[in-house]
């Protein structure tokens, strides 16, 4: 959550959030396990699911908005007009 509040780069925010998705998937695994039920392991595939699109949809932002800004800060990123 520092990484997602602190920083300014887009990548790393990026980073940020994949991080915390995957803390969340350890815990869906790991409480499944432990009551016997499978169905922790689903939404662990489900959120992975949706993660990677997620991570592609926001590198694609990311790669134009590099392409019409030159810089990737999000701080000073309002909208996406050129």
């Amino acid at each position: 959550m520092y990484g997602l509040l602190s920083k300014a780069n887009g990548i790393r925010l990026l980073m940020s959030i994949e991080l915390m998705l995957n803390a969340a998937n350890i815990n869906f695994a790991a409480f499944s396990s432990m009551w016997g039920h499978q169905s922790g392991y689903l939404f662990a595939l489900f959120s992975i699911a949706i993660a990677a699109a997620e991570a592609a949809i926001g590198l694609a932002i990311l790669v134009n908005v590099f392409r019409v800004k030159g810089r990737i800060d999000v701080d000073n990123l309002t909208t996406l007009q050129g």
